[in-house]
């Protein structure tokens, strides 16, 4: 397996000459040659220089199908025309206004209307900063200074749960649950709790969906002791036309948004019930509660017109059309897998998002041969074992990465059962 594993990888760098080339210089003046830790894959990452549609080109020369779509925020594919025109009106119109614009009264009325539990809304730069500042509207209004979060869950870069302690992450009171585990939970959601922060599906860790079950359970156990229940959607909002709180059923107090809903540019928001989100109205004086919320580039032009041209391209059927793929597509790997006697790999996921997971002994050297597998035959994925369909991807190429997938299954069925 070491020795495949070493053919794929000189067959990848032989291909890629530029892409290393450009790694190579900027070893020097970025810490790995990365400013986006998510991105590097040894011995060295792709670079792209274009897309168009469900492609994307690199610096080699190469076409590759893209299945990774931006780690969800490419839900419309890549030069979107629509999305492209929007924001060159917004570049004519001038883009540093020093003030209000127009847009961001449109987009924040097109984001209440989808969803039902944000009757109010502000917006941020990012999920990760929407996600700090529903953190610290949740320890404002509740006197508490502890925020419940779950194992492997993922908020933004210091905002991560994945194993031991990460330094980077912000100082706040954390206390860290098991996902899906309603009886475990339930003994850490006090009154000393300001917040419980939780994605309806693990985007990072491994696109685990939430049961029904536990996010219902979650929203009775937060009601109960005065906690206030946030809904990172910034990945999951994509899976249902209302988000999966609107799939569930679910009324969070306060939804975190990012990534798409900016059409493809920096992005984040926040909103919720009215009583809390009103404490950042500015004409609030500190002694009426008032809170600050400010940010030179929250309201910006491009984000706010590209948000705008986004939800209107976004339909209903748009969103149920892309994400019944994602399903049939999962569904077909497993199906594959287990057509193979294979339990060492399957699928998991929701709708649009799929996770692969590999177990055994080899595990790490099966997530990287599946890698190189899929790049040596031009389809793009995420090196975690990650993929996020966009409303550009059809039923072929459901079909193209399906058969690719059973030949490296078949390729390494002895390794796999």
């Amino acid at each position: 397996m070491e020795a495949a594993l070493e053919h794929l990888r000189s067959a990848y760098i032989t291909k890629n000459p530029k892409s290393r080339e450009v790694f190579e210089k900027a070893e020097a003046i970025l810490p790995g040659a990365n400013t986006r830790a998510v991105l590097y894959t040894s011995p060295f990452p792709l670079r792209f220089i274009g897309g168009q549609g469900c492609y994307v080109h690199s610096v080699d020369g190469h076409k590759y199908l893209d299945f990774v779509s931006e780690y969800s925020a490419a839900v419309f594919g890549h030069s979107c025309e629509p999305i492209k025109d929007a924001i060159k009106t917004a570049l004519d119109e001038g883009t540093n206004l020093g003030g209000h614009n127009m847009y961001e009264v449109e987009l924040a009325n097109m984001i209440v209307a989808r969803f039902d539990a944000i009757e109010m809304v502000r917006f941020t730069n990012s999920g990760t900063e929407a996600n700090l500042m529903a953190i610290a509207l949740a320890i404002a209004c509740t006197g508490r200074r502890k925020i419940l979060v779950f194992d492997h869950g993922y908020h933004g870069g210091c905002l991560s749960f994945h194993g031991p302690d990460n330094p980077i992450n912000v100082p706040y009171d954390f206390v860290i649950a098991p996902y899906n585990d309603i009886e475990a939970t339930r003994t850490l959601i006090t009154e000393e709790i300001a917040a419980v922060l939780v994605e309806p599906v693990l985007g990072a860790g491994g696109a685990i969906p939430g049961t029904h079950a536990f996010l219902t359970a979650l929203r009775a156990m937060t009601s109960s002791v005065g906690t206030v229940l946030i809904l990172d959607e910034v990945m999951t909002s994509r899976m249902a036309p209302g988000g999966m709180q609107g799939y569930h059923g679910i009324r969070p107090d306060l939804t975190t948004l990012g990534k798409y809903l900016g059409g493809g540019l920096s992005f984040g928001a926040f909103g919720g019930r009215r009583d809390l989100m009103k404490r950042f109205d500015p004409r609030l004086t500190a002694k009426e509660g008032g809170l600050s919320h400010s940010g030179t580039f929250n309201n910006n032009v491009l984000s706010m017109a590209a948000g705008v041209a986004a939800a209107k391209i976004l339909t209903q059927e748009i969103i149920l059309r892309f994400n019944e793929l994602g399903t049939s597509m999962r569904e077909a790997i497993n199906t594959t897998a287990q057509s193979l006697s294979i339990t060492k790999f399957h699928t998991t996921g929701f709708g649009s998002l799929i996770g692969f997971h590999f177990s055994g002994e080899n595990r790490e050297l099966l997530i990287d041969c599946f890698y190189f597998h899929l790049l040596e035959r031009n389809i793009y994925v995420g090196k975690r074992g990650f993929i996020a369909l966009n409303t550009v991807h059809e039923e072929r190429h459901i079909e193209l990465v399906v058969a690719e997938i059973r030949t490296f299954l078949e390729l390494w069925r002895d390794s796999l059962v």
